[in-house]
């Protein structure tokens, strides 16, 4: 274990309204000012600043009052989901009266706005073809869009490649001369954002009244944006943690849609307590299950759904996607880490990690990427089998690689071995010849290594810091919890101490439970750390252990109590 303290900022956060616990969490994330912690909605980003909004709303503008068939395409994950219910609704509820979605089949279609979902698409006359979550690289599909006489707006907040598509009008913040300050929306932020300015059109031009209709409250659409930012893993910038924070409100006091109410009933997440760690852990990936295995279509549903009664029985399907989901990695993750093994007999384990197997799950391969990159700490490239002579990979990168860069960089010194690729900086998709599997493994492998060095190989635990035994309370743990949301790029606090280890068991197979303390004879904590090594823990010969841990509040038949949840340790 590898523990770093984090290093404060300058800050002019004042301890007279933040407990000075907080106000150094917050100073060693980089915030400066009380300011870059409102999360009202009067502090979003404008969204006029977004290139080609107003464009876009001319176009959609204009199909609305033709009464057009609008078709929106989405992405197969949670993002892309939470994106395609959000513009659903919305446009329905602009008075919108011919509105379909249509998601790719991950096995049939391939990610995008693709030739071949177009002509799916096109068998139900689409008028406006909305992308959702994907598109910005889909060139050679809105040109066959476009040739079959239908409108393409695409929307999607990926990294943009080099040619761009020849679409009616393109909203993304990562385009080269957007001047969007928050280059880290996930899609349903940035279909939020245009809805958005849809509305305030519909409004100046006095939209809702001519055609009697309700003006719709936007925030209601907030649940959605919340879970897609959370699940997406986009960094928390502070407009992502308004969005994150108002969605999440929203949620604790029941105003959210039927299908996110039943994924939390579900998930045993009572609403009250639901924070940003529930949506990306517990709620995300039975709704990514649909997408992984089946048809996401389903989850999408599941969003749109009117009523509890309707939702219930499409989350029970979905949970039990989602322990198939868990099974099937469960035996990919045990086949890649016996690869790494007969790798590492035959030479040192090299910087950048491909791994293939013929029998794996295309729609599993991501995870097992991300698993396998966490244990070695190395940036993994996980195949799976499209067809016979095609395979699809899922990257995961380590913090300093941008795994898309990467990805690039190979793509112009071996313009033969890539067909296609896209992403973002810490996780890429791609897909490439399975004869062309051994030379791009060599050469992801001297890319990696001409940016990382040994050192960044090594994790990196950042600490907090030590905690007192008159910090470790109920009432800081609450403080902590409630002082988010927490995610990528502003981590929820990890503090670091040395305890007693005075009594350890496994629990449910696989979680190791124990009491701590800081002293000999000090009063004991209860702790846990979840899927341990049940073949190493409990080890009765450790006394004395080195702990990573954030601090938790344990609910139990209504009683609450400090839990440490701990992340990693060593004995000393």
């Amino acid at each position: 274990m590898n523990i770093i303290r984090r290093h404060l900022s300058t800050t002019t956060l004042s301890t007279d309204t933040l407990h000075p616990l907080l106000a150094n969490i917050y100073a060693a994330r980089g915030i400066k000012s009380h300011a870059e912690l409102e999360t009202g909605l009067a502090h979003l980003l404008p969204y006029t600043a977004l290139k080609n909004i107003h464009p876009c709303v001319a176009h959609l503008y204009d199909a609305l009052v033709k009464q057009q068939h609008f078709m929106i395409i989405g992405d197969f994950d949670a993002d892309g989901a939470t994106s395609t219910a959000l513009a659903v609704t919305a446009l329905k509820s602009f008075g919108a009266k011919k509105v379909s979605y249509l998601v790719p089949n991950r096995f049939k279609h391939g990610y995008g706005l693709t030739p071949e979902i177009v002509d799916v698409a096109s068998a139900q006359n689409p008028d406006v073809i909305i992308t959702v979550d994907n598109g910005i690289s889909s060139v050679e599909g809105t040109a066959h869009a476009k040739q079959l006489g239908i409108t393409v707006i695409i929307t999607d907040h990926h990294l943009p490649p080099k040619i761009l598509p020849n679409a009616d009008v393109i909203v993304n913040p990562n385009q080269l001369d957007d001047i969007f300050p928050s280059k880290n929306m996930a899609g349903v932020g940035v279909i939020f954002y245009i809805m958005l300015a849809f509305r305030s059109h519909l409004r100046a031009v006095h939209w809702f009244e001519s055609n009697h209709l309700p003006e719709p409250n936007m925030a209601d659409l907030l649940d959605l944006v919340a879970l897609g930012t959370v699940a997406d893993v986009v960094p928390l910038d502070h407009n992502n943690r308004i969005l994150v924070q108002q969605g999440l409100k929203r949620i604790r006091v029941h105003q959210c849609r039927p299908g996110i109410q039943a994924l939390l009933q579900i998930a045993n997440r009572p609403n009250h307590r639901v924070v940003s760690n529930d949506l990306g852990f517990a709620i995300a990936p039975r709704l990514n299950a649909a997408g992984r295995l089946e048809d996401m279509s389903l989850g999408i549903a599941c969003l749109l759904s009117e009523h509890l009664t309707e939702a219930l029985p499409m989350v029970q399907h979905l949970d039990n996607l989602n322990q198939e989901r868990r099974h099937i990695e469960n035996e990919m993750q045990q086949q890649a880490v016996a690869a790494l093994s007969r790798l590492q007999l035959s030479q040192d384990l090299p910087m950048g990690i491909c791994l293939y197997d013929p029998s794996w799950h295309q729609g599993v391969i991501g995870i097992v990427a991300s698993r396998i990159k966490e244990q070695v700490h190395r940036p993994v490239i996980a195949f799976a089998a499209s067809n016979e002579q095609e395979i699809k990979g899922s990257a995961r990168s380590i913090p300093g690689l941008h795994i898309k860069d990467v990805l690039n960089a190979i793509a112009t010194q071996h313009p033969e071995l890539i067909q296609k690729f896209g992403g973002h900086a810490m996780a890429a998709g791609l897909s490439l010849r399975l004869e062309n599997y051994p030379a791009f493994s060599a050469a992801f492998e001297q890319e990696v290594a001409r940016h990382l060095s040994p050192d960044d190989l090594t994790q990196k635990t950042l600490s907090d810091g030590e905690l007192s035994d008159m910090e470790i309370t109920l009432e800081i743990a609450q403080l902590l919890r409630d002082a988010g949301p927490w995610g990528q790029h502003f981590s929820a606090p990890l503090f670091d101490n040395h305890f007693y280890l005075t009594h350890q068991h496994i629990i449910g197979g696989k979680h190791l439970k124990m009491s701590l303390s800081l002293t000999p004879d000090g009063p004991t904590i209860d702790a846990i750390a979840f899927f341990v090594d049940v073949e190493k823990w409990p080890n009765h010969r450790a006394e004395k252990i080195h702990a990573a841990y954030r601090l938790d509040v344990n609910e139990y038949q209504g009683k609450k109590k400090v839990q440490l949840l701990v992340e990693d340790w060593v004995i000393v």
